[in-house]
């Protein structure tokens, strides 16, 4: 072991190319071998009803959930519920990044704006957005509208304040640098506040991104007849529990995946985001 705590190559050490994803997918397989032993192994069989640890009718289990995956998917059921779902997400998260990102500037610019804003902004970004659908419904009704509303309002603070923070950690130094030489306040903006603010705003806009999708799985599940939210519900209501761990997983996958998007766009803006000195 080196000083800096980090392991020195040994004679027994073992390279592994991709560690990272190594590690996640063993991960991932031995929770699927406990998962299908708990719910297989017959713990008493002189009593029915009581093989596994946990009741399929409560848990499933992934080989059932893969079969009815694969019932889902080949007979064409999940696909308009994954349409639906993807659009509303998908225009809802556009509209809470323009509305976010601009208005991040704006606040951070100025003062007397975010003095303006401050008390309500911070309200109801506290607010949970699940407690204001009924109200959204009532104004804009159960059709798109609402599931579009609801994912912006999950969304757009995240974005907001992460853009707002991003201007404010701009190094008062760097401005003045850039006032001695004369540079105009179009230059200022594009030369050290945005390359400043870029990786505050995208760390903002990963955590949006999953918010976002929060909101249109709550939507869905008040005031919709399609979607991926309705298609967990319904199931839930017949205790189909292998398909609503089909739609969970459809979730969780494409939250990784954005996830993973916007952090390989991050990493790349990150030798721009500013040293924080202890």
């Amino acid at each position: 072991m080196t000083s800096r705590g980090r392991p020195v190559p040994g004679r027994f050490s073992i390279r592994i190319p991709n560690e990272r994803a190594f590690y996640a997918v063993l991960g991932f397989v031995w929770l699927l071998v406990a998962w299908q032993a708990a719910t297989s192994i017959d713990l008493d069989p002189n009593t029915p009803g009581t093989q596994g640890l946990v009741k399929k009718i409560l848990m499933s289990s992934p080989v059932d959930i893969f079969n009815a995956g694969v019932a889902d998917f080949s007979s064409g059921v999940i696909w308009p519920h994954l349409g639906i779902s993807f659009q509303e997400w998908s225009l809802g998260f556009l509209l809470a990044l323009a509305i976010g990102i601009p208005f991040g500037f704006a606040i951070g610019l100025w003062g007397r704006l975010r003095m303006f804003t401050g008390y309500w902004l911070f309200a109801v970004d506290a607010t949970p957005s699940v407690a204001l659908f009924p109200l959204i419904v009532l104004v804009v009704g159960i059709g798109l509208e609402s599931k579009l509303v609801m994912v912006v309002l999950s969304a757009v603070f995240q974005v907001l304040l992460s853009t707002m923070g991003g201007v404010r950690a701009v190094s008062w130094k760097h401005l003045e640098i850039a006032h001695s030489f004369g540079a105009s306040r179009g230059l200022i903006l594009r030369s050290v506040i945005v390359p400043t603010t870029i990786p505050f705003m995208l760390t903002g806009i990963r955590l949006g991104a999953g918010r976002s999708l929060v909101g249109v799985v709550v939507a869905e599940f008040q005031a919709a007849n399609q979607g991926i939210g309705y298609y967990i519900a319904l199931n839930g209501q017949t205790l189909n529990t292998a398909r609503v761990f089909i739609g969970l997983l459809i979730l969780g996958t494409f939250g990784i995946l954005v996830g993973e998007l916007v952090r390989l766009i991050e990493h790349r803006f990150d030798v721009w985001r500013p040293q924080i000195h202890q």
